[in-house]
């Protein structure tokens, strides 16, 4: 599988995400942009997700159905044309990172996946349920990692 490239202006992969995009800050995505989607690609997907949080693999950000000709996002705005999922906080788009107070720095994975078809999924699905939806539709995925802690 082919790799994308994704990346953002606010941060370099493994250091730490501003405050301005958590929980206590401003609560807004960051910018990201990408390169390297197979022309074969029908669906972009998006997701950030925190695999630190206590009990299960936290979902920050889910966006599905993304032109794969689209080649980033801007500060506080989704992939254009992309359809927002509720997160793990229960609320439609980007939650910010809010790790427990003192739990030490989560880790926070932004993916970026090219499809081959469209994403099947139900109403609120956790970061468990997009992993299986993907399960051989993947036709290349680039990743990133921003840091934060409380």
């Amino acid at each position: 599988m082919s790799g994308i490239e994704l990346s953002s202006t606010a941060f370099d992969d493994k250091t730490v995400i501003p405050r301005r995009y958590s929980g206590e800050g401003e609560n807004i995505s960051p910018p990201l942009t990408w390169s390297g989607v197979p022309h074969e690609a029908t669906e972009l997907v998006l997701l950030c997700e925190d695999p630190d949080a206590p009990g299960a693999t936290f979902l920050h950000w889910l966006v599905t159905g993304i032109d794969p000709g689209i080649t980033g996002a801007a500060e506080g705005q989704k992939p254009q044309g992309g359809l927002p999922w509720p997160n793990g906080f229960g609320r439609v788009g980007w939650g910010g990172p809010m790790p427990p107070p003192g739990h030490g720095p989560h880790r926070y994975f932004f993916r970026l996946y090219a499809l081959s078809e469209p994403l099947p999924l139900h109403d609120h699905p956790g970061a468990e349920d997009v992993h299986r939806a993907l399960k051989g539709r993947e036709l290349a995925s680039g990743t990133m990692v921003g840091t934060y802690q409380r």
